[in-house]
């Protein structure tokens, strides 16, 4: 159907693009030629238009909306070009004076929505009537009649000017005044079989309209006697009632034979009426063959009689089915009634035989009458009592259903309401979590970043000149480098936590900066410890610390990242912290292990070792300052020489310090200070 309007609405488009909008008028022979066509594509279109409303609400009853979203979007398109078609059409004068167009809504419909399908318009097309028949007949006959005069005049001329021969006419001039005659008797009689065939239709249409009044008078006393059926098996139900109150049943049985005897006259009647109904039809079918007759002994008269008999002949057909349907619904309904009749006269001999039992009952409860009567009287003023109340009773309960309906409408729109607010909450808060989640990474990102810059800045100090100068402990450096294993620790739990519950990353950044501060100080005091450790150990010390940062800033990155959050493990860095303990555990003294009689050799070879590495020291920082002179130039350069300067003059300030303290220890003992049985060298030493 799709297709087959845009081929309808391409043909229309196709005849407007030829028209000339600026030349082109609707009342010009040319223009009417094109627009003729499209008078049957209007009429195509609203049927079309139609039709597919009804298909497009029928396809969405039964299939998903986005299944046809194809659909909707032709259907769209569509609509758009046959409302401009139709607008564009009935501003033309030529539209407006044969069809009347019909108007297409603003919008189109909503499919989606199924209570729109009432809400649409069928488009109807309208096209005014042609005159009547008998005009076209009258029109006929001037126009024949008018070449016939025009000839006659002609033939006069002729005859004036020139003259039959002999003063007589011809054979043809006698047939052409034959034909004549003809004609018009022809046209005389098809005049009175016209008049005739109107009449036959009032007539027909005359007994319809009769034979539907008696129909409807029927369906009334059909109904009438449906209403006494009921009315006659109530009267039974209180006739059976009517075994405790006698006379009543009397009276009652009195009544119920007379409306049975009123039952059988109404149903001779009524078969008196069908009878009546069975012979008027019966003599308009002798009456349609008749006239089918004549209508048939006229056609072959001339084409034009049998085509005005055609159609006759049609529309009495068309009455004659619609008559003999009706006759046929009408004998329907008379059997049915018929049926009907046959189960109340059924039903009547029931009762009949029902009130004969009753009244024979009745006969022994003839004594009770009086009290029954009286007990009567009591139950109506009862009844009428309890009607009242009952009337009052409804009215309040009308009262109170309208109240609890208004109630019941407000309690729903409040619930709507409510449920609204619910859902609205709902998405409220389901973007506040996801901002607080984000809120939260983004705090555990800075403080990664923070950290991850105060590593840095320790593992920079690894390779800072100016942090040469900086010495610590072994003990220290142990200490610290515990505390970041605690700190390790710390962290993991927090990472741990923070996993359970993304929510709540204050445990992870607080075991964060701990952890940044705590591994920065353990690399710082492991550079420094390396400055005053022996070669191998401070090059073991520097790699672990370079190695600890490194590690440190690896689990760091795993952080600060959603995917491999949760596979970050400080195994390494743990390992790395570990390794620095180590080293600082053996880089402590043992002093306190030894025995008093060896502290003098430990004190030489302690002296010895110091001379050695300050003077490894000094030699390094010769070879520096060579490096310095060779790589840098200006400022630099001299910034480098005082620092290198400064650590010369700082390593030769040690070793003069070392040589002062031995010299020290040997002029106390040979001064004879202190007693040599109580104070050695190596006793001075261990003080």
């Amino acid at each position: 159907m799709f297709d087959y309007m845009d081929c309808e609405l391409k043909l229309a488009e196709s005849v407007f693009r030829q028209l000339n909008t600026s030349m082109a008028v609707s009342q010009m022979s040319a223009v009417q030629c094109r627009l003729a066509p499209l008078i049957q594509v209007i009429q195509d279109c609203s049927h079309l238009y139609h039709y597919t409303v009804k298909l497009m609400f029928n396809l969405h009853s039964c299939l998903p909306a986005d299944t046809l979203q194809g659909h909707r979007d032709r259907f769209h398109e569509q609509f758009r070009s046959l409302k401009n078609f139709f607008k564009r059409a009935s501003d033309m004068l030529y539209f407006k004076r044969l069809i009347q167009i019909p108007r297409l809504p603003e919008n189109p419909p909503n499919f989606l929505r199924a209570s729109a399908l009432a809400e649409h318009v069928k488009p109807v097309v309208v096209i005014p009537e042609e005159a009547p028949e008998d005009e076209e007949v009258e029109n006929l006959i001037e126009i024949t009649t008018a070449p016939s005069v025009e000839q006659q005049s002609v033939s006069d001329i002729f005859e004036q000017t020139f003259g039959p021969p002999n003063g007589l006419k011809d054979d043809r001039d006698l047939q052409i005044e034959n034909l004549k005659k003809e004609i018009e008797l022809l046209q005389t009689e098809l005049e009175k079989i016209k008049l005739e065939a109107q009449r036959y239709i009032t007539q027909l249409k005359a007994q319809v309209n009769s034979l539907e009044a008696e129909v409807e008078e029927q369906r009334k006393q059909k109904q009438k006697a449906m209403v006494d059926n009921e009315q006659l098996r109530d009267e039974l139900e209180r006739l059976q009632k009517a075994k405790l109150e006698g006379d009543k049943n009397q009276g009652l049985y009195l009544e119920a034979e007379r409306k049975a005897s009123t039952t059988e006259i109404r149903y001779a009647k009524l078969k008196e009426k069908h009878n009546e109904l069975i012979n008027t039809h019966a003599e308009l079918l002798r009456k349609n063959a008749d006239t089918a007759k004549q209508l048939t002994v006229t056609q072959q008269s001339q084409e034009e009689v049998a085509r005005v008999k055609e159609q006759l002949a049609f529309q009495m057909e068309q009455v004659k089915r619609e008559s003999e349907m009706k006759l046929e619904d009408q004998t329907l309904q008379v059997e049915q009634v018929k049926r009907q009749l046959e189960s109340k006269a059924e039903e009547l001999t029931q009762l009949q035989q029902l009130l004969s039992h009753s009244k024979q009952v009745g006969s022994d409860l003839s004594s009770q009458l009086e009290a029954l009567q009286a007990e009567k009287e009591a139950l109506r003023k009862s009844v009428n009592e309890k009607e009242c109340d009952l009337i009052s009773t409804k009215g309040l309960i009308q009262e109170k259903e309208l109240l609890l309906s208004q109630e019941a409408e407000k309690r729903a729109k409040e619930v709507q309401e409510l449920q609204e607010k619910l859902v609205e909450k709902k998405s409220h808060e389901q973007n506040l979590q996801q901002k607080l989640l984000d809120d939260q990474f983004r705090i555990l990102q800075g403080t990664i970043k923070e950290s991850e810059s105060i590593i840095q800045d320790a593992v920079a100090k690894l390779d800072d000149p100016l942090h040469i100068r900086c010495t610590s402990s072994p003990d220290y450096l142990v200490s610290r480098t515990q505390a970041a294993l605690e700190s390790v620790n710390a962290l993991e739990n927090g990472h741990k936590h923070y996993l359970a519950n993304m929510a709540d990353a204050t445990g992870l950044v607080a075991a964060l900066a701990q952890f940044a501060h705590l591994t920065a100080d353990a690399i710082v005091n492991g550079s420094a410890t390396s400055h005053l450790a022996p070669t191998d150990h401070a090059d073991k010390l520097t790699e672990s610390c370079r190695d600890c940062g490194q590690h440190s800033l690896d689990y760091l990155n795993k952080l600060k990242d959603k995917q491999s959050l949760q596979e970050a493990d400080p195994a390494d860095l743990r390992t790395a912290l570990q390794r620095l303990f180590q080293l600082g555990q053996e880089l402590r003294p043992k002093s306190l292990d030894v025995r008093e009689e060896e502290l003098g050799d430990l004190v030489d070879k302690e002296m010895a070792t110091t001379s050695a590495a300050v003077e490894d020291a000094v030699r390094r920082i010769e070879e520096m300052m060579n490096q310095a002179r060779v790589e840098s130039s200006g400022v630099k350069l001299e910034v480098n020489e005082r620092i290198l300067n400064s650590c010369t003059d700082l390593m030769k300030a040690i070793r003069q310090l070392v040589m002062t303290s031995t010299q020290l220890q040997k002029e106390i003992v040979e001064s004879g200070r202190v007693r040599p049985c109580l104070f050695s060298v190596a006793v001075i030493y261990f003080f």
